[in-house]
């Protein structure tokens, strides 16, 4: 494994655990320029911030193209812990991302591979590299005891 891939992943790790602090799904998401340096950072704030848009890739991708001042985030990556959605790999293809490096799949929602292969589709203008498994059982693992958490106190 890629020292590099798993050194940001541990940073949207990190950003997972403080997003489930807040009782937001546990997803985290670095996005990092060219030359390895961190753009933005974030978490799920769907809860907090009552914004079914507010995931943590759409989060990074917000403040990195504020940061840059450009909506296009070419040469970037993004890290993040649980396979994209929909709507983030459209926002993801949109930005011209290069490449998403991600933890777990997401057989339910997952759009850069399981459910669907958004980055991949050449009907779009923009094919963005996947790179999956990184970390993978701990970001599952991550996941899977947030919900079990959850119905617990229930």
């Amino acid at each position: 494994m890629d020292q590099t891939h798993e050194h940001f992943m541990q940073m949207a790790i990190d950003q997972a655990l403080a997003g489930a602090r807040m009782e937001e799904v546990p997803v985290g998401a670095v996005i990092v320029d060219a030359d390895g340096q961190v753009i933005a950072r974030d978490h799920n704030r769907t809860v907090s911030s009552c914004d079914p848009t507010a995931h943590a890739e759409i989060n990074v991708l917000r403040a990195a193209g504020r940061r840059i001042q450009n909506y296009r985030l070419l040469s970037t990556t993004l890290y993040v812990t649980v396979e994209p959605c929909a709507m983030c790999m459209g926002a993801i293809v949109h930005a011209r991302v290069k490449t998403v490096v991600f933890g777990a799949f997401d057989p339910k929602w997952g759009a850069a591979g399981s459910l669907y292969d958004l980055g991949q589709d050449i009907r779009l203008n923009h094919q963005v590299e996947i790179i999956q498994g990184i970390y993978r059982d701990r970001c599952r693992a991550l996941m899977q005891s947030f919900f079990r958490d959850r119905r617990k106190r229930r």
